[in-house]
């Protein structure tokens, strides 16, 4: 919480609808999850690809282990993707 300049009880209360955080605040915690203001408030559409929420919820199913290699290797794909498009 000190990326963003706040402690741990003021996010509890911001997810609670206890407080609402100021213009800069959510900026910084939009910046620090990767997302736009505008996705925290909840304004934007999130379209999701039904052959990857099959996938997702097929995985969901599978024991632990099963998981877990699951996800490193998709890992492990996703990261050699990125170095493809930056070399």
């Amino acid at each position: 919480m000190v990326k963003i300049g706040t402690s741990g009880d003021i996010i509890g209360r911001y997810e609670h609808d206890e407080v609402k955080p100021s213009i800069e605040v959510a900026s910084k915690i939009a910046d620090e999850l990767g997302v736009s203001v505008d996705f925290l408030l909840g304004k934007v559409e999130v379209e999701v690809d039904n052959t990857l929420l099959k996938r997702v919820l097929e995985v969901q199913q599978m024991d632990e282990e099963d998981k877990d290699h699951i996800l490193y290797t998709l890992d492990a794909l996703i990261k050699n993707v990125r170095l493809k498009s930056i070399a």
